[in-house]
């Protein structure tokens, strides 16, 4: 994964480079191919990828991550400064910002809107600034954001998509008694902090977003960003018809082209196939509740998992499905995500310790169970498809469910899947979010799959405290290596984000942290 990494940020700074010799052009459409809509445009109450890696374009945050996704660089604030006893960090707003609809985003709005994400009650994600115990305004341009506790994450946190700055007012003018009733209605027409606005969204079809005219950003011309005017979101789950229309110009571009498909697409004349580095991982989602439906569960027990872990060779996937892009994991997160650890593959393969395990399990003759796979998607099928052959020899019979992506994520978030086909990739610079998705019980039951270990819980919660480099090292470690032991998932392998966009397409990035970025965009006419 690294060299692969590497290689696509050279390719990445050697394309800027040349296209930075070019004048860009303003105006235009970009018609781009998306494997599935969005649910829900709250950067607050989601926790879906459809939504976060779309926010971006619509809300700003404080502050933005660097295009290698790593830092931290100014956004809606200008400067930041910590404390020295880290418990305070002091930002200040740039001049004359305004959000979409020409009213000022004052510190006011700052405040309010971190307080909301910071509220227990609101999504998910608050733990990200959990530790936020005020935000004051001080004068037109400065905010203060007093912490509870030192907290070694929260300039990172800053960038992520629920810190999004909203017009309060607007908010909480919205119809509605709770706060999840005003996001649903603010979310169908949002006031935009962002580089566009949404115009138009027929779900499960298309989403129009269009030009934000007070965005602050500025071009390369000292024009104001962003470039295009337009940005058509298509949604077409199915990946051939997506690369035929990509292929046939319909499309300017595409995400989520098949592995299998990249090398053909690499030889196009009128394509540009990419491969951004990432921090992406691709796993199996097992339910270990003791009972599901009314029955015993096999997938409760630990050694039925790994037995299941063993009987993957996920070297055989990589090549089938990834032909070779992808890398094996050697932990549950990222090889790029900061403070991993582990440098072996997990679970090698060996089938004979696999049937062992699931005889020690009271299992031998195996069990039927069901995997939630997403219809159309050729490189998840592709994954399914082995898993299959590789487990019917520990007696496992595996039923393949298509459905589609709103269908899955519904039972995922229920907690009543048996298995389901999963990508994960980290919001934040930093290892805390996606060891509270994964690890953390009190958040989402780790995954939703009712998982717990005590001594887990414990370390993240130190860690979200400790500014001490090393003792935090040593708690992620520790973390890890329970979870890479015993936890309720399949880690199959990491790789890049596979992007195909026309030639005349320039200025897109997706940055390691999933994000796309459309505010430099422009088309070559």
């Amino acid at each position: 994964m690294k060299t692969i990494a590497k290689a696509a940020l050279a390719a990445a700074f050697l394309l800027s480079t040349s296209l930075s010799a070019l004048a860009v052009e303003r105006g235009g459409t970009l018609t781009y191919g998306r494997y599935a809509d969005s649910l829900f445009l709250d950067p607050v109450l989601n926790d879906a990828n459809v939504d976060i890696w779309v926010l971006s374009n619509l809300y700003d945050t404080l502050l933005l991550p660097t295009d290698d996704g790593k830092g931290v660089q100014a956004g809606l604030a200008t400067a930041w400064k910590m404390a020295d006893d880290g418990l305070s960090v002091t930002l200040t707003l740039r001049d004359g910002i305004k959000f979409s609809d020409g009213s000022p985003i004052t510190p006011q709005d700052v405040g309010w809107s971190l307080k909301r994400a910071a509220d227990p009650k609101n999504g998910i994600w608050n733990f990200l600034i959990s530790s936020i115990d005020d935000v004051t305004p001080q004068g037109d341009k400065t905010v203060v954001i007093k912490l509870k506790h030192t907290d070694p994450a929260i300039l990172a946190a800053l960038t992520v998509f629920n810190t999004a700055i909203l017009p309060q007012k607007a908010f909480e003018a919205s119809p509605g008694a709770t706060d999840a009733d005003k996001a649903k209605a603010f979310a169908e027409h949002p006031i935009s902090s962002g580089p566009f606005v949404l115009k138009s969204w027929d779900r499960g079809s298309d989403m129009k977003l269009v030009r934000n005219p007070n965005y602050w950003g500025v071009g390369e011309d000292g024009k104001p960003l962003p470039y295009l005017d337009t940005i058509d979101f298509q949604v077409i789950p199915d990946d051939a018809t997506r690369i035929l229309k990509l292929n046939s110009g319909e499309l300017d571009g595409a995400e989520f082209i098949p592995y299998s498909r990249v090398d053909e697409l690499k030889s196009a004349d009128n394509l540009n196939m990419q491969l951004f580095p990432s921090t992406r991982v691709q796993y199996i989602t097992l339910n270990v509740r003791p009972q599901l439906g009314g029955k015993d569960n096999p997938l409760s027990n630990p050694k039925v998992r790994q037995a299941m872990n063993y009987a993957v060779n996920k070297d055989a996937i990589i090549q089938i499905v990834t032909h070779g892009v992808g890398s094996p994991m050697t932990s549950f997160m990222s090889s790029a995500t900061p403070l991993h650890s582990g440098d072996k593959p997990l679970y090698p393969y060996d089938l004979d310790k696999a049937k062992a395990l699931m005889k020690d399990a009271g299992v031998e003759k195996g069990f039927s169970t069901s995997l939630l796979v997403l219809a159309g998607n050729q490189d998840e099928i592709g994954i399914a498809t082995a898993l299959q052959q590789m487990w019917a020899p520990l007696g496992i019979k595996l039923e393949l469910q298509q459905v589609d992506n709103a269908s899955r994520t519904q039972q995922y978030r229920d907690g009543t899947f048996t298995m389901r086909e999963a990508a994960w990739t980290d919001d934040i610079a930093d290892p805390n979010e996606i060891t509270s998705y994964f690890v953390y019980s009190p958040n989402i039951q780790a995954l939703h799959s009712g998982w717990k270990n005590d001594e887990a819980d414990k370390l993240f919660e130190a860690s979200q405290k400790e500014i001490d480099v090393k003792k935090r090292a040593e708690e992620y470690a520790r973390i890890q290596e329970i979870y890479n032991a015993d936890g309720p998932i399949v880690p199959l392998y990491q790789t890049p984000y596979p992007v195909a966009l026309n030639k005349k397409v320039n200025g897109f990035l997706q940055i390691p942290l999933g994000n796309n970025i459309f505010t430099k965009t422009w088309l070559a006419k």
